[in-house]
């Protein structure tokens, strides 16, 4: 059965050009131009990627992907201007799993739909128990929610597998290449660097704020939560 993707791109033009590249991979795809309706097929439909313009009518990309990420977990590339650095790293913040920056070439496009398709269907059922705890610190899966002592702590999608990651692996020293394999894919095209400021992001949500180190450095080798 072909994998369903949905495009949500307000210039037709373009749609339609990735439309055409897809089919021709095998993909089923459906489009919508503008952020609403897509978000209504994005909740109503059974989709297992999303490519999310960020400039939309109705509603701009970033509230479309943060609307479903209350609800749903499903890859999502967002396709974004070449100079809008902020609405990467605002789109990555809010769980995107990838960015693509536009005009691209269609090559490029296809690896990453692939690599985030693959990093989908590597993710194993959950056998045992969907709760995670460190100390008082305690992450639970199903509800994607994560708390301190009872305190809620936000985090973003990337910061959630990361502290997942982590805690799955407790007592032992993940490296930063182990890390960037399993939270970004092994496959991951970015800055080499994103480990180091995820775990940053984490501390200060977490260590610096109640006081307790969770994470811990081991020089020259990764981080390790005892």
């Amino acid at each position: 059965m072909s994998e369903r993707i949905l495009i949500i791109e307000d210039e037709e033009k373009i749609a339609r050009f990735i439309e055409l590249e897809l089919v021709h991979e095998g993909y089923e795809i459906q489009k919508s131009f503008n952020g609403r309706e897509g978000l209504e097929m994005v909740e109503n439909g059974h989709f297992d990627l999303v490519l999310l313009d960020i400039m939309l009518p109705e509603l701009n990309g970033l509230e479309v992907l943060r609307r479903i990420r209350k609800t749903s977990q499903i890859p999502v590339i967002m396709l974004t201007a070449r100079d809008a650095v902020m609405d990467k790293v605002s789109g990555l913040d809010m769980g995107a799993d990838d960015y693509i920056t536009k005009p691209f070439a269609i090559e490029e496009l296809l690896a990453r739909i692939r690599v985030a398709l693959k990093r989908k269907h590597s993710v194993p059922p959950d056998t045992h128990n969907n709760t995670l705890t460190t100390g008082n610190l305690t992450l639970d899966k199903d509800s994607h929610q994560v708390s301190y002592d009872g305190q809620p702590i936000e985090l973003t999608h990337r910061e959630f597998i990361l502290l997942e990651v982590l805690l799955e692996n407790r007592s032992i020293v993940l490296s930063r290449d182990t890390l960037l394999e399993k939270v970004w894919g092994f496959d991951y095209m970015g800055e080499t660097n994103v480990v180091d400021v995820y775990i940053h992001y984490l501390r200060n949500k977490i260590d610096d704020r109640f006081g307790e180190k969770i994470i811990e450095t081991v020089r020259g080798v990764g981080y390790i939560v005892k």
